[in-house]
């Protein structure tokens, strides 16, 4: 069995001057991607299993749900995509996204919110246990570096 591993990056458009702008800057949002490899296939392959991430996580990042869960069978389309579960959450925040591929090990989510202060770690661990994820990468992206203090218009 291979080691589980961890890979992260952060990415910041704003600027050449990330370590001032990431300490001192009003943001709109926080988006973190996530890619998990090596999950359980029977996990990945279950509904239940993304519709409870789905209803649970918002809930556990204290977050505000908006619409029921909508998850679907996604076929595949005979190249690289086998086919698996997708679904989505909106929440008052933005929304979580989950597309599992069962016969891959693989699982890909997005969690955007305009809450600052993600617990990345947290979330991470979350995905790894629900899947069963041997090996995890994430990408953590500040969106709107230059949303407006006050309103316009």
């Amino acid at each position: 069995m291979q080691a589980s591993m961890y890979v992260e990056s952060i990415l910041c458009f704003s600027c050449l001057n990330c370590s001032i702008i990431l300490l001192n800057m009003i943001q709109f949002g926080e988006h973190l991607m996530i890619d998990g490899y090596n999950g359980e296939r029977e996990k990945l392959d279950d509904k239940n299993v993304v519709i409870d991430i789905l209803k649970n996580l918002p809930n556990l990042m204290e977050m505000h749900i908006l619409s029921k869960p909508e998850v679907y069978r996604a076929s595949g389309n005979n190249e690289k995509d086998p086919g698996g579960w997708s679904g989505f959450v909106v929440i008052q925040e933005s929304h979580i996204s989950v597309h599992t591929f069962p016969l891959r090990g693989f699982v890909s989510a997005d969690i955007y919110t305009c809450k600052n202060g993600l617990d990345r770690q947290f979330i991470i661990s979350y995905f790894k246990e629900k899947f069963n994820l041997q090996d995890v990468e994430s990408n953590f992206v500040i969106r709107g570096t230059r949303y407006p203090d006050n309103n316009i218009y």
